[in-house]
């Protein structure tokens, strides 16, 4: 039988100081935990973050800043987030399931970068910048690979920052047992222009779609009835990124649905779409 160490770190220095090969850092341990049950996993030394004060939601004037340890379900249910970046806010309503949404943390999800995770399509698509333990890294540095990241092996999350956007929405085909995305596309309007991060389809993990982007900057109406593609050449996420492209688009700007007296409607939550 495998030994496995368990330690509380209390607080970010002591944290760092005990990461070494055969350490991980345990957040929510919504991955890592499932990981480690399979045998896929077999850490010398588990570095529980929870003592560690890295949870909240603050204001910072022009973004707001979470805290790395904050739940999904306080994401969701926050007032500030809610009424400065909602589309934030409904996205994290949409993780998982309640046990997830009340266990499963900000930063373990960014840090993990599962390529099917939802929240490195918020970080990267609001151009977010993501607070670690020695720096701070912009959004499209952070994210290197499927599951990889720019993180230093002693280096670790302790926020992530957002900024607050005019305009901004998420759409997901989640899968139907567990709620990753088998496809989702975040999209906000900048000053600087219009950010689309698409997650659940690419072979790296998250990444911006340009085309989309400029596309967008030209007309929404016309990019929502494009057919887009990822190029793999797999017609299924092809279909579900152009849906996702057109529901995004009749969030900013909407329309009637093929019968006159009815409108389309999104839920925030799952991304589900109704006349």
């Amino acid at each position: 039988m495998h030994h496995t160490t368990y330690v509380k770190a209390t607080g970010v220095d002591d944290a760092t100081t005990k990461m070494a090969d055969g350490v991980q850092l345990l957040a929510g341990g919504m991955t890592l935990i499932p990981t480690m049950k399979q045998r896929l996993a077999s850490p010398e030394m588990l570095v529980d973050l929870a003592g560690c004060g890295l949870s909240g939601i603050e204001d910072k004037g022009d973004s707001v800043r979470i805290g790395a340890m904050t739940r999904h379900a306080d994401v969701a249910r926050s007032d500030l987030v809610r009424s400065t970046v909602p589309a934030l806010a409904a996205l994290a309503g949409g993780i998982g399931d309640r046990q997830v949404r009340n266990c499963g943390t900000i930063g373990g999800s960014v840090a993990n970068n599962d390529p099917s995770a939802c929240y490195p399509a918020a970080v990267l698509g609001l151009g977010g910048t993501v607070h670690t333990s020695k720096r701070d890294i912009a959004a499209d540095d952070f994210f290197t690979g499927m599951f990889e990241t720019a993180l230093d092996e002693d280096e670790m999350i302790t926020a992530v920052s957002f900024p607050k956007t005019g305009k901004a929405a998420y759409v997901k085909f989640p899968n139907p047992a567990s709620r990753y995305a088998m496809v989702g596309v975040f999209v906000a309007s900048t000053g600087a222009g219009t950010r689309v991060a698409v997650t659940g389809a690419g072979g790296d993990g998250v990444f911006r779609h340009g085309e989309m982007e400029s596309a967008l900057d030209a007309s929404f109406g016309a990019a929502s009835e494009h057919h887009w593609s990822i190029g793999d050449g797999n017609i299924r996420l092809h279909e579900r990124l152009s849906v996702c492209a057109y529901v995004l688009c009749c969030t900013f700007h909407p329309r009637p649905c093929s019968d006159a007296n009815m409108t389309m409607h999104m839920c925030g939550a799952c991304g589900h779409v109704a006349c």
